[in-house]
């Protein structure tokens, strides 16, 4: 072995090893995010809330994560990336810290709020800071990577919060996520570079030119409508499944696993999909959703067909990102950084603004109004990636 065969593989462990932290960096980001999903009813329970107010423990943290998604990078433009990825994961320690001791609805959604921060910080910068810190080669497979992470939290987080939550209490299951953060945080610290900052000066509303373009507005409002759609029904599954299919906690557990294992398979998949027929997928997966949404306000007392109904739900909808961030590097390919920033905005601000809408026909009206709500959501988001599929658009290279 040559000489310097040992420094080349030293500093390839050392970007690998970055590159793994920041994969259970978004893991543990993913997992809180979405723990409330399978913890609602214990928690408006504990809290005396109802399981709209509960709900808004997923809006509060959309809202922050939205307002951060657009302005840190002109925040941070000259500071070192490398404290601020420390900064934002022990952000991440000090929300599950809160949220887990919360003595009242106050704390719970300050909790929430930190997090928020930590989450439109975060996934903002992990794709330049993948391109930054791994070799040209390697950063496709860096970058797959961290989506790993986060696919692998999408199809846990649900099952493993419900199941926590019935052995330890909802409580113990957000504090599970804090030793991760926290390994997350030691690992990182160890095998971050620097990664100075920038030194021409730059405008927070540079984000907001790409606007301009009527296909880019389409296209976002699309993935709006997709995500409100979602998340209205998503974020109160599990009242509807304990009131209405009439499940127990293995039960609900179950199922919430079957929608995870379902998503991380559509997430395998996918890719030759998207390749051959993009347009037409990102028609295709929000009709196929507003028609499950339905669908569960006939058949959902039924634990076989809501099992299945969910099943596929997960399968496409976990599908849904890959294909619109596959539509952002085709439609903005010298933007795609500037654009993925903006797609982070207006995902976070439609889980925001689903999850409170929902919330507010849930309580108002009952489950009914919440998936019909959905539905609608759903259909009108296939309707404008229709629109958008008629603009003239590069082919994939």
């Amino acid at each position: 072995m040559s000489s310097t065969a040992l420094p080349i593989q030293a500093a390839s462990r050392q970007v690998w090893g970055a590159v793994l932290a920041m994969s259970l960096c978004a893991f543990a980001l993913v997992t809180s995010e979405f723990l409330p999903v399978s913890l609602l009813t214990p928690i408006a329970t504990d809290l005396a809330l109802t399981e709209g107010q509960a709900g808004q423990a997923i809006s509060i943290s959309g809202l922050f994560a939205v307002v951060t998604s657009l302005f840190i990078s002109s925040v941070i433009r000259r500071l070192d990336r490398r404290p601020v990825l420390l900064f934002l994961t022990a952000l991440m320690i000090a929300s599950g810290t809160l949220v887990a001791f919360a003595p009242n609805y106050s704390t719970l959604m300050v909790g929430r709020a930190i997090l928020g921060i930590a989450i439109g910080g975060s996934w903002s910068m992990s794709t330049a800071v993948m391109i930054r810190i791994a070799p040209e080669s390697f950063v496709p497979k860096a970058i797959a990577l961290i989506q790993g992470g986060t696919a692998l939290a999408t199809a846990v987080a649900a099952p493993i919060g419900s199941f926590m939550g019935g052995l330890i209490g909802w409580r113990g299951a957000f504090f599970c996520v804090v030793p991760l953060a926290a390994l997350a945080l030691c690992w990182q610290a160890f095998t971050l570079p620097k990664m100075p900052g920038q030194i021409e000066s730059g405008s927070a509303l540079d984000v907001f030119r790409l606007l301009g373009s009527a296909n880019v507005s389409l296209g976002m409002a699309a993935v709006a409508f997709l995500f409100m759609g979602q998340f209205a029904l998503f974020t109160y599954l599990r009242p509807f499944l304990e009131s209405v299919t009439r499940v127990d906690v293995s039960g609900l557990s179950l199922l919430l696993l079957i929608i995870g294992m379902a998503g991380l398979v559509g997430t395998m998949v996918i890719g030759p999909v998207l390749n051959r027929s993009l347009n037409r997928v990102l028609m295709i997966i929000p009709l196929l959703m507003s028609g499950i949404a339905v669908a569960l306000l006939v058949f959902g007392n039924s634990m076989w067909a809501t099992a299945v109904l969910l099943g596929v739900w997960g399968l496409i909808a976990t599908c849904a990102p890959v294909g619109w961030f596959t539509w952002l590097s085709r439609t903005l390919p010298r933007d795609a950084e500037t654009g993925g920033g903006l797609m982070v905005a207006v995902i976070q601000l439609a889980i925001t603004l689903g999850a409170t809408l929902g919330g507010l026909l849930y309580d108002g009206a009952g489950y009914q109004a919440t998936f019909i709500a959905s539905g609608l959501f759903l259909l009108v988001a296939a309707v404008l990636a229709l629109f958008v599929s008629r603009s003239d658009l590069p082919p994939l290279r």
